[in-house]
């Protein structure tokens, strides 16, 4: 069996892409990622097991995890790849997605003391964010540099509403009304494409609850 893989290359340093095709023949099991790891093409890649986000990429029009795509389920002969868009691109499918963790660390979303615990299960599943930035490519209000975070911080954001000492809480609220909550339009669009299955919608309600309207009414 043969797919030929269409991807969006481009050099380092340089502005311009082009478009370059490989003729991979694969098995059953095969991925992108397994095909990727055979061809002189550049992209990032850690686990290959959908634990780390690192292959994050647009695979026939769709953000995806190459090693969670396999080459079987893709439609016809031809496979389009190309790197995530929302973010610059540094090689090939590798691009820099420091902005997203600048904004993390901008929000200060670590712990000054020791947790509150409060036996919900949001930060568990707010703990199944790879960081991977799928959610960003899809979504509306969100663009590489801005001060929206989305979803990729809104996530790490759950951990700690909750768990901080009450005297972080103001913090981490201000923080996630900044970068969260003032840009979010609630599309959502960013939902459907979670490698983790993090139930998105529940999470944004769990924290504006903890974050927004909490404080309101202590106003």
């Amino acid at each position: 069996m043969k797919k030929v893989l269409h991807i969006r290359r481009q050099k380092a340093g340089d502005s311009n892409a082009y478009w370059e095709d490989f003729t991979y023949e694969y098995k059953e099991a095969d991925t992108v990622a397994t095909a990727l790891m055979t061809l002189p093409v550049v992209w990032e890649h850690s686990c290959l097991q959908k634990r780390c986000g690192a292959c994050a990429m647009v695979i026939n029009g769709t953000p995806h995890l190459a090693c969670d795509t396999c080459l079987s389920d893709l439609k016809g002969e031809r496979v389009v790849i190309e790197p995530l868009r929302k973010f610059p691109v540094v090689e090939d499918l590798l691009v820099d997605r420091s902005s997203m963790m600048n904004t993390l660390r901008e929000m200060e979303l670590w712990l000054n003391s020791d947790a509150v615990p409060d036996g919900e299960k949001t930060a568990f599943e707010a703990s199944k964010c790879l960081q991977c930035g799928l959610c960003l490519e899809v979504c509306p209000n969100f663009y590489a540099g801005g001060k929206f975070g989305g979803m990729a911080a809104m996530a790490p954001a759950v951990r700690f509403l909750n768990k901080a000492p009450k005297e972080q809480q103001p913090e981490l609220s201000r923080a996630y009304n900044k970068y969260v909550y003032e840009g979010c339009g609630k599309s959502l669009a960013c939902r459907n494409v979670c490698p983790a299955g993090i139930d998105i919608e529940k999470l944004l309600v769990k924290s504006s609850a903890a974050a927004v309207w909490k404080n309101f009414k202590n106003l």
